[in-house]
Formats: C-alpha cells, structure tokens, sequence
C-alpha cells in the first residue's frame, strides 16, 4: 500500500502489528508508544519529513482511548494532575511544532533531537531502576506495595470476579489547589507541588511538540522518578495528557500545512490510524495488564527499547 504523504510503500498490517506490541509495554507506564513509532517510521520506513511528528501525534489521538477508558473504568485516573498536565502541555506543544517546521526540518538534525531525547528518557528510568534495586527487602518502593497489596487483595475475591472495576480500591483526591495536588491510593498519600508539575509539563510540551509525541513520554519517568509517585497512579493522567496535548498538535499542523506548500507537514491520515488501531488494542490490553506486571521489568524492556535507537542516530550525526 501507498502513502503519499509520507511517500512510501509498505503492508498495511506491518504499522498496525508494531503499533500494538510496543503499545502494549508502554501503556503500561503512562506512555502511549509514540516515542518508539517515531524512530520506527524514520529508520525503517524511510519516513522523515516534519508530518511523520504530525503522523505520530494522530497515532496517539486514535490508539489512547481505549487505554484511558481502562484506567478510568478501575478508579485509577488522579483528575487533578491530568488537569494540571493538560494546562500545562498545550502552550509548550504549539511552541514545539513550530520549531520542529522552522529549525529542524533537515532529518540529520531531527534525528540528533531525537537521540538525545531518547537517550535522557532512557537515563532516568536506568536510574530509577538502579536507586529501586540498592533498596533492601524491607524498603519495598510505592509501585511494589501497591503490586502487593493488589495480588492479596485477588486472593480475597471470589472466583470469576473480574478485577478492576468497582471492587478495587482507587484513587481518592484530598486536596487540588494552585499550591498542592493531595490524593490517596491504597491507604498511603501522595502529595505533589501544583505549579512544579505545571512548568515542566511546559517545558516537556515544548520537546513534545517537536518530537511528535504530546510529552507523555518524559513527563510519566518524571512523575515516577523526581516526584516520587507510582507508575501505577500516573499512566492514565500522562495517558490523558498525551491524548490532549496530540489533538492539538495534529490541529496545528494541518493549518500550517499551506503555507508551507513544499514541505510535508499535515499528517499521512492512513498511515497514523493504521498505527493508532495497533495501538488502540495494544494500549488496552496494557492498561488491563499494567497491575500484575512488576514496574522494574517493565521499565527494562523500556529502556532497552530506547537507548537502541538513542546510540544510533547520536552516533549516526557524529560520524556523519
């Protein structure tokens, strides 16, 4: 099958079956996948110009849903920093878009900001999984007492029971103000600082705009590692986020598309949705899976998943 947008050729089951195995790692940890369909489109399918960050940002606006229902559906969507991450994404994503058309059309420079994108999203989950594992066995980390707590919770349901809805325990918000996010999960308390959250969604808004992929990518490690919170309580808000932050950025891209007539700038509508309905099942069925998964393995096979393509196209532009 043909694209015209992205010009290239390719089986039309070949987009969606990668969609899905990588989504389903991936939604597991807040993040929608998009960050690895880049690299993917890129490198394999020859796709470069700046619609593939268009491209990638409607493979989030077609495949995330059926995440964030997931998560909605079991209680575990925290409102208030979905709020706040939406507030503060949506500025810094128009900001990046038209950086990505004005200063990094060239795929030589693109693929350098990519690497190094990659390649500090990759370095803080090494470092959160490192910091987790010089911990003792009594000093068990939020996402293992609530994995924990969820395994001993099944054994007290009765046999069929379908576990998430309406029978676990959620999320319970405290307090949301401009200063503080307060919410409750199994019984421990979480508190964030509102305005902190909100300057570095701008921030990650802004080098999401760029990449193609609404920011969920960097903002979920960020949540995990830097505020402290549990991956198991912030996939569906940055899930969310993304979902936003993406209609946007596919919104903008298709009205500046005319006024840069020889550049490739509005998405390729075919190839995204064919990724968006991988996606789509991948997410869901990651989202189901996400609490029976311990957190550590899925961040390994997340970073292994990142720094390949981070060394590759850094080394790619030194050597060039």
């Amino acid at each position: 099958m043909f694209f015209p947008v992205a010009n290239i050729e390719v089986n039309p089951l070949i987009p969606s079956a990668v969609a899905f195995i990588i989504s389903f790692f991936t939604s597991m940890g807040g993040i929608s996948g998009a960050f690895l369909i880049l690299p993917f489109q890129v490198s394999v399918l020859g796709f470069s110009a700046p619609a593939v960050s268009a491209t990638n940002q409607l493979f989030n606006i077609v495949a995330i849903p059926s995440g964030v229902y997931r998560y909605i559906r079991e209680d575990r969507m925290v409102w208030p920093l979905t709020t706040v991450v939406i507030i503060g994404t949506l500025p810094g994503v128009f900001i990046g878009a038209i950086l990505r058309i004005k200063y990094l059309p060239d795929p030589k420079n693109f693929k350098l900001f990519v690497g190094l994108v990659l390649l500090y999203i990759g370095g803080r989950l090494i470092k959160d999984i490192l910091i987790k594992k010089r911990k003792g066995e009594n000093q068990l980390s939020a996402e293992e007492q609530f994995q924990k707590q969820t395994r001993e919770y099944r054994k007290t349901q009765p046999e069929g029971t379908e576990p998430g809805r309406n029978k676990m325990q959620g999320t319970v918000v405290k307090k949301f103000g401009l200063k503080r996010i307060v919410y409750e999960f199994y019984g421990q308390t979480f508190e964030v600082n509102t305005a902190g959250i909100m300057a570095l969604c701008f921030i990650v808004g802004i080098i999401g705009g760029v990449y193609g992929i609404g920011g969920g990518a960097i903002i979920a490690p960020f949540f995990v590692t830097f505020f402290g919170l549990p991956v198991y309580t912030v996939a569906g808000a940055t899930l969310m986020g993304t979902f936003v932050t993406s209609i946007a950025g596919v919104t903008f891209y298709q009205m500046m598309a005319p006024l840069y007539p020889g550049m490739a700038i509005a998405p390729d509508w075919a190839l995204g949705f064919l990724f968006g309905l991988g996606g789509f099942a991948g997410m869901y069925c990651g989202a189901r899976m996400q609490k029976f998964i311990p957190a550590r393995i899925i961040k390994t096979i997340l970073v292994i998943c990142i720094l390949i393509p981070a060394i590759k196209y850094i080394l790619a532009y030194l050597l060039l």
